[in-house]
């Protein structure tokens, strides 16, 4: 190989770098959220969507209690019904403690979670779950803005969603005290919970 393949063949492995490294960057700045990370105010960014009544709810219904967000869908077949059942009975037991922990349950499927839905849905889990839903671009900036990714999965009407199984953890002024996995231990979600709310 003569000097100038080398040097064709070193330039190309250089545009190869830079064009995987711009890639990434993309979907770092895709996913991760907008509004600050913690400790610095509310997370996330704003929205206005509705709840499972129709009422509307914005980021500053997120404040004044701890609270729990998971995002999710009503057609899920385990992640999402066993996340849900979890956080209610930490929520069940804390109110029984004299603790409120808010429980927000967003879904990521708006096109199939009109609000009667998903109050059938959460009224069968617990009775002081918050359901939001709204126009998908508007669901959509709310994943942005919080770092969470959602992707429909298969066509028809028998799709499903793939999503972050994380539990977000909000203090009462709505910012970033931590997170859930899916399938924590439950002595670990319950020492976090009860961190959250003062206990």
């Amino acid at each position: 190989m003569n000097g100038l393949s080398l040097f064709r063949a070193g330039l190309w492995a250089v545009v190869a770098l830079l064009a995987g490294a711009v890639a990434v960057a993309a979907l770092v700045l895709f996913y991760a959220p907008v509004g600050p990370v913690s400790g610095e105010g509310p997370f996330g960014t704003p929205f206005a969507l509705v709840d499972q009544n129709g009422a509307a709810i914005t980021e500053a219904d997120l404040k004044g209690t701890p609270s729990a967000v998971f995002f999710g869908f009503t057609h899920c077949p385990e992640v999402c019904p066993t996340t849900l059942y979890e956080l209610a009975g930490h929520q069940k037991r804390l109110k029984e403690e004299g603790k409120d922990l808010r429980l927000v349950f967003v879904t990521v499927d708006p096109e199939r979670d009109t609000p009667e839905i998903l109050k059938d849905y959460v009224s069968a889990v617990g009775p002081d779950i918050t359901a939001v839903t709204g126009a998908p671009d508007k669901i959509a900036a709310m994943l942005r803005g919080w770092g969470v990714y959602s992707a429909k999965v298969g066509d028809g009407p028998d799709y499903s969603m793939d999503h972050t199984a994380t539990t977000f953890l909000l203090d009462a002024d709505g910012a970033l005290a931590g997170t859930l996995a899916y399938g924590e231990k439950s002595d670990t979600a319950r020492a976090k919970l009860d961190r959250l709310v003062g206990l």
